[in-house]
């Protein structure tokens, strides 16, 4: 791990904020396109391979967030990581998804439907998770399918994810 990639540590780079103590592991890309916004926590970790796109709105990880290898983020309204959050290896977040009510066009050429995502502070996606809306200190198992919003505190996991009886209750 190194403190900040080259490219984002020079000033120029407009749409970018940052904190201290960052952390950026080699293969990193950010893509922040014209008026969307990148805004990096203090002390916060993205792992190798990770990815991150700005294609509108803005992305912000929190103090402290982890982003595992091969995480991607990419966003049209907007993206929050809370503080502390952590996203497993090759966790997936999206804020949009394709229309498809035309059957008759092709869904690729349909418009994007698209609102935005919050990750609440301490939450924990697991490996390969695709999620919508997870609460602070919920828990997303691994490869988990989110397809509705996860509520503080609570443990969902399977394809569509459902809610998992902890051990402890």
């Amino acid at each position: 791990m190194r403190l900040l990639s080259p490219r984002l540590r020079r000033d120029r780079h407009e749409g970018v904020r940052r904190g201290l103590d960052i952390e950026v592991a080699s293969g990193v890309r950010f893509d922040v396109a014209p008026g969307a916004q990148l805004v990096l926590g203090d002390g916060c970790l993205i792992g190798e391979g990770a990815r991150i796109v700005v294609q509108a709105g803005r992305v912000e990880i929190g103090a402290e967030a982890v982003l595992g290898e091969r995480c991607t983020l990419v966003a049209h309204s907007g993206v929050t990581i809370g503080a502390g959050a952590q996203l497993g290896h090759g966790a997936v977040i999206v804020d949009f998804d394709h229309g498809f009510a035309d059957v008759e066009r092709p869904i690729r050429r349909q418009a994007l439907r698209s609102a935005p995502v919050t990750i609440g502070e301490g939450a924990r996606i697991g490996l390969g998770a695709s999620v919508l809306e997870v609460g602070s200190w919920a828990i997303v198992d691994p490869r988990a399918v989110v397809t509705s919003d996860v509520p503080p505190g609570g443990h969902v996991g399977g394809v569509p994810a459902k809610p998992v009886a902890d051990a402890a209750t």
